[in-house]
């Protein structure tokens, strides 16, 4: 009968306090309501990028006090494979990034993207590089906000070594071996090169096929037009002339097993072992902030020319939008989740990107580093962006992309490597 009665009293005094906790000062304060929640992922691989998107989100949480967002990073190489889950379980993230491409079509034929077309109004909207925008706009909609960077692939370089070797920027892929042959015999690697997720070395492969025949060999085999094939005689001889690299010593050893998230290509740059990478742009701001005392050594020029090609030679592989913010449709705070979106690429994170060695997808960009420059004068002249292939072909066939020409690099017959990539395609679009 104690017990019970010390129950009851207990009860009486606590009841009363649901919803109140203790200050720690012998008072009482009323429970704080709980925030609404906005979840954001984001990929971008360095710490400089990384703090403008917190920046961004903590200005938008001191304008929006109802309103928490937790803010998740996920490594570039996860990401595809997290998002499918997502997909799969019904639990998407408010707003998350994508490339454009196959990924961002696909959820939006199953309706799980918000058609921001109403929030893109035109004084919004004609603020954006009409080509980025263009990466986003389909199907009667824009699906996305271009945020993070105008992103191409370009060969950079040690100007030290070259200036030590009397070396040039080659224009030409035979002037470029020759610069390979000689870094080879002061025993330097020539190209750093980390390829165990291949998409590192299908910069190579996608060049080799735009100088030899130019964008259109390349769409028509993608699209299924004008008898385009990926068994086309320009796919094998480009994985032929990507072996030619191998058999010269041109990247390091190991190189198909080293991990690119983790730095191994950079850092061979940073320690002087390689002279040379062929990456995106995105490059620039991961040596501000991993090792900015190389900053002022690196030098950059675009893939050279193939004499006898077809391809333009300022045509350029990349992205004018890396990455584009979308919206899910399951988000509960659309309005809210769009502006959260608005301050990732408002004046303020515009000019934080600049800093950290981005070009934002914004026109009238001002760049005062001469490097940044460099890229973008190349990206103005360029007749042509040819989107990454594995972002720019639907995941079953990216994924076989990246498999083959990982094989070409390890030794397979380029023109096997071709016809398996041509069946895979027929049979994906035949099923």
């Amino acid at each position: 009968m104690r017990k019970l009665l010390l129950v009851l009293i207990a009860l009486i005094i606590v009841l009363p306090l649901q919803g109140c906790f203790y200050d720690g000062q012998m008072g009482m304060t009323v429970q704080k309501t709980q925030k609404k929640q906005l979840t954001l992922y984001s990929i971008q691989g360095d710490s400089a990028v990384n703090e403008v998107i917190a920046d961004s989100v903590n200005r938008f949480e001191k304008s929006n006090s109802g309103f928490e967002v937790v803010h998740e990073l996920i490594p570039n190489d996860l990401y595809k494979n997290r998002l499918s889950v997502c997909v799969a379980t019904n639990q998407m993230p408010d707003v998350f990034p994508t490339w454009s491409g196959s990924i961002l079509k696909e959820y939006v034929s199953i309706g799980g993207v918000v058609n921001l077309s109403n929030y893109m109004k035109k004084d919004y909207s004609s603020r954006f590089n009409k080509k980025a925008l263009e990466m986003v706009t389909f199907d009667n909609g824009i699906w996305g906000v271009p945020v993070e960077n105008m992103c191409i692939a370009m060969i950079f370089y040690n100007k030290n070594i070259y200036k030590s070797l009397n070396l040039s920027e080659p224009k030409t892929f035979d002037q470029l071996k020759k610069n390979i042959e000689v870094l080879k015999e002061h025993g330097y690697t020539p190209f750093a090169l980390a390829n165990r997720t291949a998409w590192t070395g299908s910069m190579f492969y996608m060049y080799f096929v735009d100088r030899l025949g130019g964008p259109s060999v390349f769409d028509n085999a993608a699209n299924r037009k004008n008898n385009g094939s990926f068994d086309n005689e320009v796919f094998i001889k480009a994985g032929e002339m990507v072996q030619q690299l191998v058999d010269m010593g041109a990247f390091p050893q190991g190189f198909n097993w080293k991990n690119e998230d983790s730095g191994d290509a950079r850092n061979l740059l940073y320690n002087e072992s390689a002279a040379m990478i062929l990456t995106g742009s995105w490059f620039m701001s991961n040596v501000m902030f991993e090792f900015p005392e190389f900053y002022d050594n690196v030098g950059v020029f675009p893939f050279p020319a193939i004499e006898g090609g077809k391809g333009d030679p300022n045509n350029t592989i990349g992205t004018m939008g890396d990455n584009f913010y979308s919206v899910a449709s399951s988000c509960g705070y659309i309005d809210q989740a769009f502006e959260l979106v608005q301050y990732l690429i408002d004046d303020t994170a515009v000019q934080k990107r600049i800093n950290a060695g981005k070009i934002p997808p914004v026109n009238d960009v001002v760049i005062k580093d001469p490097l940044t420059n460099e890229i973008l004068d190349a990206i103005k002249k360029t007749p042509n962006v040819q989107f990454w292939y594995d972002q720019y072909l639907p995941p079953k066939l990216s994924e076989a992309h990246l498999t083959v020409t990982r094989q070409i690099f390890g030794g397979e017959d380029p023109e096997h490597a071709a016809r398996t990539m041509e069946e895979i395609t027929r049979q994906y679009y035949n099923q």
